[in-house]
């Protein structure tokens, strides 16, 4: 059975070539659909797209940690159309498939390691940091991508370990990763 040609006229790229045969653009779509936890529809526009960069860099330590087989990681931060919430998508790139399958969701209660947000000036993520990292979420099906999300406010608001996070920040972040983790493995 032969590939199904792009419209461009090249073949479809292995699935494990495809985080750099594939156009920026396709990686990181300028807008994403969502819904929130009460079904309405919620879009997602992307605030940038940072540089190619090591699992080390790129990735919490401890997140790093877990990928020995990481060569590196793609990133680039999503806000609402609302500009109430920002996450940053980190998509690492494996040496063949992880050892383990993370969980679909961050378990509440914590801040589990993830992708290190990345800040955009001018707009909705310009005060999105470490210190800003809220909750995130994780897929995977044992390929080479692991996608993680950090996830927090656009306002700016540090992370409060007694705070915890409206459900809706939660939703977004597990819809992102989701979304980018299938359109790279589909």
């Amino acid at each position: 059975m032969s590939k199904l040609p792009f419209p461009w006229g090249s073949a479809e790229p292995a699935v494990s070539e495809r985080w750099h045969a594939w156009p920026v653009s396709r990686v990181f779509p300028a807008a994403l659909t969502g819904a929130s936890p009460s079904g309405a529809r919620v879009t997602y526009l992307l605030a940038g797209v940072a540089p190619e960069a090591p699992c080390r860099v790129a990735l919490q330590a401890a997140a790093a940690a877990m990928l020995p087989r990481c060569l590196t990681t793609l990133r680039a931060t999503y806000s609402d159309s609302t500009q109430t919430f920002v996450a940053t998508v980190g998509v690492a790139v494996l040496d063949g498939a992880p050892s383990w399958l993370p969980v679909r969701a961050i378990p509440a209660g914590g801040r589990p390691p993830s992708v290190r947000p990345v800040a955009f000036p001018g707009g909705a993520a310009e005060r999105f940091g470490d210190a800003q990292y809220v909750t995130g979420a994780v897929a995977a099906s044992g390929g080479p991508y692991v996608v993680f999300t950090a996830a927090g406010y656009a306002d700016g608001r540090p992370y409060q370990p007694e705070g915890g996070s409206e459900p809706r920040l939660g939703a977004a972040a597990v819809q992102l990763a989701e979304a980018l983790h299938k359109a790279l493995t589909r």
